[in-house]
């Protein structure tokens, strides 16, 4: 039994709230005085969802496209409230690719990660931000069909750009395998970006980056995702990659069910400024920003999903925070049981202090490390 000061219970703010977990679920949950004595009390604190990072390379020094890397990874961001990882992989040579996937498809099985969100190779060079623009393809049968069958089920979503040759058949590959597609690192018009919802992509990989710039007689691929009732937008709401103002607007205009925040974090995050790798690009984090050595492009992030949270609590409040960086982007994925704090889900979440900073995480019903401490 578990009561908090607040509570964001089936998405409503409950001050107090309580939740009861058995068997790695949650049994029972409510607003006010908890029905018998609490074995965690959280007077002052807050408790949401586990967040959901659908879009994430790494951190903590680590990376997902390195498969000693994996579990370090996770931990990080478990360790920032993140109790629901889709790992991403970078542009990279078909074995190499490969063998990540391999890698990453271990790691969901083990309960790593939740699967792998496939960011290229099929994007357009002319906005290959950090991706190596020399191994960039066109979509090929035989190697989607490779990599599905590598990562046996676990390949949740997978990022294109729509107005490359065979795209259009590699987007009914996908979502015949059961695959989320998104629109990404694209050069595509309005009308491409239109036609690749309408064969069913549903995710805006993280909109206005690596896209043509909205424009009043070229609107591109960013208005087409927005207006779209049946497509989540990715947002880095990092105060770099997307101004404030943009993020608040596309709330308002999408409604906070069709936003999914997102960290893109890579290796450097929670670490000091210096060189890293994003798969063969060499990048440089200079106060706290990366970038593509000797370029302005922003390379990924080093931010962390709590950072993330707390950034979209000052501009839009508790409510849209918890939606937009647990129940968004879990049911964008076709996560099921994850997202919420709602009777029947897995018992994930997040305590915050009065400070939004992390004190406590669960997973299944579990604390895990310090979190454990935290709880007394």
């Amino acid at each position: 039994m578990i009561a908090a000061g607040t509570m964001v219970l089936d998405g409503q703010v409950r001050r107090p709230g309580w939740l009861e977990t058995a068997g790695g679920r949650i049994l029972a949950c409510g607003g006010g005085a908890p029905p018998r004595p609490v074995d965690a009390d959280f007077p002052d604190g807050t408790v949401v969802p586990g967040f959901v990072d659908m879009h994430v390379h790494g951190g903590g020094g680590a990376s997902y496209t390195d498969a000693d890397g994996i579990t370090a990874a996770a931990e990080f961001g478990l360790r920032h409230g993140t109790t629901t990882t889709l790992a991403s992989l970078v542009t990279a040579p078909p074995a190499e690719l490969l063998a990540g996937v391999r890698a990453l498809a271990d790691a969901t099985r083990r309960g790593v990660v939740a699967g792998v969100h496939l960011e290229g190779p099929w994007l357009s060079r002319a906005r290959c931000g950090a991706h190596d623009p020399a191994q960039m393809r066109d979509p090929d049968p035989a190697e989607i069909d490779a990599l599905l069958d590598a990562g046996a089920g676990t390949i949740r979503m997978v990022t294109l750009a729509p107005e490359l040759p065979g795209a259009d058949d590699a987007i009914r590959r996908f979502r015949d395998a059961g695959v989320v597609v998104a629109v990404g690192h694209t050069d595509a018009t309005y009308e491409q970006t239109e036609h690749a919802v309408a064969l069913g992509a549903t995710v805006g990989t993280h909109l206005f980056n690596a896209m043509p710039p909205l424009h009043h007689r070229e609107p591109g691929p960013a208005l087409a995702l927005l207006r779209h009732p049946g497509v989540t937008v990715e947002v880095i709401a990092d105060g770099v990659h997307v101004h404030p103002a943009v993020v608040r607007a596309v709330i308002e205009a999408a409604g906070p069910e069709r936003v999914a925040m997102i960290t893109d974090a890579i290796a450097a995050a929670g670490r000091d400024d210096g060189a890293f790798r994003l798969g063969a690009v060499t990048v440089d984090v200079v106060s706290g920003v990366a970038r593509v050595r000797g370029t302005p492009t922003i390379a990924g992030s080093t931010a962390t999903m709590d950072r993330i949270f707390r950034t979209v609590h000052a501009q839009a409040g508790l409510a849209v925070a918890a939606q937009t960086t647990s129940a968004t982007p879990a049911r964008a994925l076709g996560l099921e049981r994850v997202g919420g704090l709602c009777t029947g889900y897995d018992a994930n979440l997040v305590v915050l202090d009065g400070n939004l900073r992390v004190a406590a995480v669960m997973v299944a019903g579990r604390w895990r490390g310090a979190a454990s401490a935290a709880t007394g």
